[in-house]
């Protein structure tokens, strides 16, 4: 991804749903204007969800997702199905494509999901240069001539204006003219010749605001301090480096993390708070979820897999069992562990995101992320969420 692309994460995630043969591969394809997915008679040609990352006017920046027949058959068909289902888990918006005027069971069934759910979705009655009659209350497209394509990407529009995000980053805490300094440590982990996505996109976030950056490493940022006329509203720093951090900027200042306001933005920061409190009552033998939304090189002191292992282990003083998953692969059944940590999740959408928190609660288990629970373990949980 170049610096001037928009993140998956940020774009709207559009999924194309239905049953086999109902024409799903072959709308996306005239949508897309491009061979995105391979089209046949043939039932169930689509096996696995397609992904696309492009720009669709009138929306903007989307990602396109063609799923698999609903109503697959076999023990193939049925991994193919739970495929389809697992792209709801990051659905902005569901476009439901059939060639019935009337839903079939399978369908309706999909349809109570995105009400389930809360999925603004569509419904897009497909082949249309092959009907006689229309009935004005429903939307009608063809695949074939790119009938009513057009008014599908207005109404894909609207719904995905539904789901519009009112929180910023940091912009809505901060006012113009203030300055941050954001806490940037440059290790064997960090990105070769680039800043980590957080990172760019509260910079950005932060000139959007008129207000001033200042970018600093650790080792710099006493100085930095020192050479400031006025304090800064605001010091943001990399959850790895709180420890150093919170000794250097005075309790007069605000302080938190990327992981932490990345929480607030993904609309989990709540839930975050409260399942860190669980560290305290984790018994010898708990076992704990740590989920990366990415699927980055893991370095020998990784912040997943290595340094919060460690760290809960000296907090806690128990024996604890860990688990770590990376990308879009997460657990169908929590109800085995006792925590799920979570990454901040940049790379994941708020969908998606929300999905994993609610599964959590569902099945009664404590979901937090790497910031919320590094703050805890250090002792500055309040003080790093006081300015939000």
């Amino acid at each position: 991804m170049s610096l001037n692309d928009t993140a998956s994460a940020e774009r709207v995630h559009i999924g194309f749903f239905g049953v086999r043969n109902a024409g799903k591969s072959s709308l996306v394809n005239r949508i897309t204007n491009q061979e995105m997915s391979v089209v046949s008679d043939v039932k169930g040609t689509t096996t696995d969800s397609v992904r696309k990352a492009m720009e669709l006017l009138p929306v903007g920046p989307v990602v396109i997702i063609d799923t698999p027949g609903i109503d697959d058959e076999g023990e193939l068909g049925e991994k193919r199905v739970k495929s389809a289902k697992k792209t709801l888990d990051m659905c902005d918006v569901a476009v439901l494509v059939t060639e019935n005027e009337t839903l079939n069971e399978a369908e309706n069934g999909l349809v109570a999901i995105f009400r389930e759910r809360e999925i603004p979705y569509l419904v897009a009655v497909n082949k249309a240069d092959l009907k006689q009659e229309f009935d004005k209350s429903k939307l009608y497209v063809s695949a074939l001539t790119g009938e009513g394509v057009e008014e599908l990407k207005e109404r894909i529009a609207e719904k995905a204006n539904l789901k519009k995000k009112e929180v910023r980053l940091v912009a809505d805490f901060i006012s113009e003219g203030d300055t941050v300094i954001l806490v940037i440590p440059i290790d064997e982990s960090a990105p070769k010749g680039r800043i980590i996505l957080p990172q760019q996109q509260a910079l950005r976030d932060i000139l959007d605001a008129h207000a001033r950056a200042l970018v600093c490493q650790p080792e710099e940022l006493e100085k930095t301090l020192d050479l400031l006329r006025e304090p800064p509203k605001l010091v943001i720093t990399d959850s790895q480096v709180f420890a150093k951090v919170m000794k250097i900027v005075p309790d007069s200042i605000n302080l938190t993390s990327f992981s932490i306001i990345m929480a607030r933005y993904k609309g989990f920061l709540d839930t975050a708070l409260e399942g860190a409190e669980k560290l305290d009552s984790l018994e010898n033998g708990a076992k704990i979820l740590v989920c990366e939304g990415c699927t980055h090189h893991r370095q020998c002191e990784d912040i997943g897999t290595v340094k919060l292992p460690r760290w809960l282990k000296e907090y806690t003083d128990k024996e604890l069992n860990f688990e770590f998953t990376s990308g879009h692969g997460f657990p169908d059944n929590l109800c085995d562990y006792d925590l799920v940590l979570h990454c901040g999740g940049c790379m994941l959408g708020d969908a998606e995101m929300k999905s994993r928190a609610d599964a959590a609660k569902s099945a009664g288990v404590a979901f937090t992320n790497y910031g919320t629970v590094i703050a805890k373990l250090n002792g500055i949980l309040e003080r790093s969420t006081e300015v939000l």
